[in-house]
This record gives structure tokens, sequence and C-alpha cells, in this order.
């Protein structure tokens, strides 16, 4: 499941993605697995939750920066 959704203030999006084991209702391992989406990478395989948070962070502002920010980040 989906346990943490962080938005940058670049645009970039973490994704924290919760994987609980429980015996008889006793948690008895957690592990975590993180990825980073920048804006304009394929949704297609997201979560529902993450495509929303997407969607609505990732404006033609929002993207015209992040692509500035690497054109200047690599000169």
């Amino acid at each position: 499941t989906i346990g943490q959704i962080e938005v940058l203030s670049s645009g970039i999006i973490q994704v924290r993605k919760d994987t609980v084991i429980t015996e008889d209702d006793v948690t008895i391992s957690t592990s975590y697995y993180r990825h980073v989406l920048c804006p304009e990478d394929d949704l297609t395989n997201e979560d529902p939750k993450v495509v929303a948070v997407a969607n609505a962070v990732w404006t033609a502002a929002v993207i015209a920066a992040y692509k500035a920010s690497i054109v200047t980040a690599s000169t």
C-alpha cells in the first residue's frame, strides 16, 4: 500500500510503499520501498492516489520550471 506521498518544491514526488506482514492480526514485519517521480514521468503503473497528486501538482508552470532547473543544473 502507499504509505506516504511527498511533494517537493521542485515538483518531484517521492512515494513510499509499505509492505506489512501480519499473523493473527499482529504485525510481524514491515518493509518500505521508495521511488521518485519527476514532472512528466510516465504514471501508467502508479497507484491512483499517486496519479491524482501528480495531476494536481504537475501544472504547466511546474513542468516548465522543472525543465529549466535541469538545464541550469547541467550547464
